[in-house]
């Protein structure tokens, strides 16, 4: 069995000329990142020499990447983990990567759609919601709004686009 990969930062471009790399990350600090040895980038592994914060952005330096070329080779590339190598959760947190594929149902029980992203623009997680007809729409994961429940999404339809 494989174990499902969650996205840490994705690869911005290159930083200088000895294969460093510039990151955007998806976690909170540069230093949740540097706790793990090896990552997987654009799917292959390597491993992780540092990363730091730099500015706006994480500075990061991968093995086998020692020039400016094979750094800006990697710009696109997701910087990925195994979910098993992250820390366990508290009650009531949870990873994005979680909720993606979990079914959406109303307060009755019947299906109104399925989580295909987690979005966040600053004030909150948002869960995209595909629809039966196809069309997606934004609803705030918040209490009483769309409350995880037993591996499944119940929101109120209300809130759906």
């Amino acid at each position: 069995m494989t174990d499902k990969r969650v996205a840490l930062a994705a690869v911005a471009g290159a930083h200088g000329v000895k294969g460093e790399v510039r990151l955007k990350l998806f976690s909170d600090s540069a230093a949740s990142l540097a706790r793990h040895e090896e990552v997987y980038v654009g799917g292959a592994m390597r491993r992780l020499l540092f990363a730091r914060d730099g500015g706006k952005t994480a500075i990061a330096r991968f093995e086998g990447i020692g020039d400016r070329s094979s750094a800006e080779a990697l710009r696109g590339s997701l910087v990925e983990v195994d979910r098993s190598a992250l820390p366990p959760l508290e009650e009531g947190e949870y990873y994005h990567s979680d909720l993606v594929g979990l079914a959406c149902v109303d307060r009755e029980g019947q299906s109104v759609g399925t989580v295909v992203a987690v979005e966040n623009f600053g004030a909150g997680d948002l869960l995209e919601v595909e629809l039966p007809d196809g069309k997606r729409s934004l609803i705030p994961f918040r209490d009483g709004i769309a409350d995880l429940d037993e591996g499944r999404v119940v929101l109120d339809p209300q809130f759906l686009a």
